[in-house]
């Protein structure tokens, strides 16, 4: 039971992601953005009304254009944004660190505290018990 509910939670994100992304496909007009023979789900155009792959390169764009709540933190948003960009492009490979540092490390990481978290829970709650 605890092997399903860890594996469920390692898990959920991901298909949650892939089931948006393969729900949105169909509706997306744009011609999409292809590099290295890779095409991506979004276009390359700038477009006020919509986030698109340009911004991953044009951040400051993205901020002018759709950042709608955060725009009074940016001095302290910035700090750590622009720090964890700095130390992925430092490693010399920006595209396999954000893999690597990204998608996988810090998933697991936080994967494993919400383990650890539901665990301390329940032995919490079964003390209460006794």
């Amino acid at each position: 039971m605890r092997f399903k509910r860890n594996l469920y939670l390692l898990l959920a994100p991901y298909l949650v992601i892939i089931l948006i992304n393969e729900s949105v496909r169909p509706n997306i007009k744009d011609k999409p953005y292809q590099v290295f023979g890779r095409t991506f789900m979004n276009s390359n155009l700038h477009k006020p009304d919509k986030c698109t792959w340009v911004e991953h390169n044009d951040t400051n764009y993205c901020k002018k254009n759709h950042v709608k709540y955060l725009k009074n933190y940016f001095e302290k948003t910035d700090i750590a944004y622009f720090g964890v960009i700095g130390l992925l492009h430092a490693t010399g490979n920006y595209g396999a660190a954000n893999i690597i540092f990204l998608v996988i490390l810090f998933p697991i990481i936080m994967w494993y505290s919400l383990v650890k978290i539901i665990d301390y829970w329940l032995e919490i709650k079964r003390l209460k018990k006794e």
